[in-house]
């Protein structure tokens, strides 16, 4: 070999240590298991504003639709609560499958009845078919996520669930209005039905762990000894707050701003959404390379500002400006407390980091809603967007604490 040859041989030799060095993200067992989350997640969207328009024009007025979702919501955190136990004992696949199951078939079955006792019914059903799909889904993603990559990979997952979301959402509500609630509701069984056949091909537990991993990569990690672990949470105490300024925005921005504005209201929730999606992806490729404790602070200092900033509700200019704020706060938020408690915990306790992290979005989302009518109704919606902004800064405390770093697994009380 000539002297030059050897020279075009570094770069070669280079990239290969270079790729070694950062395993691929997308392999096949992920490419599975975003099959099911497009079909988990479009199943649940689909049907998410459906069903309240069901019960209501079932005789049960506004009343009805409250409680379908109600009972959605509080079968989903339940299910969260118990689905690592679970997982621990069933895996992956068991849990998975029986949560697309329960997900997708009480849907082929709601307008088989009308009364309140049957919707609600087949609410508690898919909410704890959700509960599975999101809690033991999460976990095996992350399980199939390089570790040297979780941020990106997560922030990938999000884009994979959120894309159907967006898009299932006024789209159930559209073909409801056009073809009935029949073609509807077998869609959104079918989505979650079909999806069971790639479950096979996924793992059904995580990786065992190797000789030399330690004592604490074997640690079970449940749901109670997390929520007695403070590196776990901070974050997810950081998060739900960053979540309830979101539950907020989307059911009560309609209503804040004037009526002449309805344009605005509609730009302002895809704008929303649309940032948070970008900035998570933003925030995962850097949390990969910096570490994900540096961005819970700005997280959640963006998204106060983006509230402080929506409360202008009679200007649009400030309307999408702090929508849009909020989302990239949001976003930033979702993916590095996500990313940081993923690393604060052995595989074993992946299940528990995913239900404590979804309960705080489901919470937070269920109680921004319900504690900012309350407040509104006093105080007037510019006031309230204003006193939530200053709210969500109480969870300046645990951002703080978590610009730290990882956390001690060893510090992980056992189950």
């Amino acid at each position: 070999m000539t002297s030059s040859s050897k020279l075009l041989g570094q770069p070669d030799a280079a990239a290969a240590v270079g790729a070694a060095a950062r395993p691929p993200l997308v392999t096949r067992a992920l490419l599975l298991r975003f099959v099911t989350v497009i079909g988990a997640s479009a199943s649940f969207f689909l049907l998410l504003s459906v069903v309240p328009l069901y019960a209501k024009d079932s005789g049960g007025g506004g009343g009805a639709a409250g409680l379908a979702t109600g009972a959605l919501m509080l079968s989903t955190v339940l299910g969260e609560l118990a689905t690592p136990r679970l997982v621990a004992r069933y895996g992956y696949r068991w849990a998975l499958s029986a949560g697309l199951v329960l997900l997708g078939a009480p849907a082929l079955v709601l307008t088989a009845g009308h009364g309140m006792v049957w919707i609600a019914a087949v609410c508690l059903v898919r909410g704890l078919g959700f509960a599975l799909t999101v809690v033991a889904g999460g976990a095996l993603t992350a399980a199939l996520i390089p570790a040297e990559r979780r941020g990106e990979g997560l922030a990938l997952a999000g884009i994979v669930s959120g894309v159907p979301s967006l898009l299932a959402l006024p789209l159930g509500v559209w073909l409801a209005a056009h073809v009935g609630y029949t073609p509807v509701a077998l869609a959104g069984g079918v989505l979650a039905l079909a999806v069971v056949v790639v479950v096979p091909g996924l793992p059904g537990r995580e990786p065992a762990a190797g000789p030399d991993a330690g004592p604490a990569a074997e640690r079970p990690v449940g749901v109670v000894a997390g929520l007695r672990t403070a590196s776990l949470a901070r974050p997810a105490l950081v998060f739900a707050t960053t979540a309830l300024g979101a539950g907020i925005i989307v059911t009560f921005l309609p209503l804040a701003v004037p009526a002449r504005y309805s344009g605005l209201v509609a730009a302002a929730l895809f704008v929303q959404p649309a940032a948070a999606t970008l900035a998570r992806w933003f925030a995962g490729r850097i949390g990969d390379r910096r570490g994900p404790a540096g961005l819970v602070l700005p997280g959640l200092l963006l998204s106060a500002a983006g509230m402080l900033l929506t409360a202008l509700t009679t200007s649009p200019v400030a309307v999408l400006g702090g929508v849009a704020l909020f989302g990239v706060g949001f976003g930033v938020a979702q993916n590095s407390t996500l990313s940081l408690m993923y690393a604060r915990v052995p595989a074993s306790g992946y299940g528990t980091v995913s239900a404590l992290w979804n309960v705080g979005y489901d919470a937070g989302m269920g109680a921004g809603a319900v504690g900012f009518g309350a407040v509104a109704a006093w105080t007037g919606y510019p006031a309230a967007f204003a006193a939530t902004a200053a709210l969500m800064l109480a969870a300046l405390v645990p951002a703080l604490r978590d610009r730290s770093g990882t956390g001690d697994l060893d510090s992980l009380p056992r189950c």
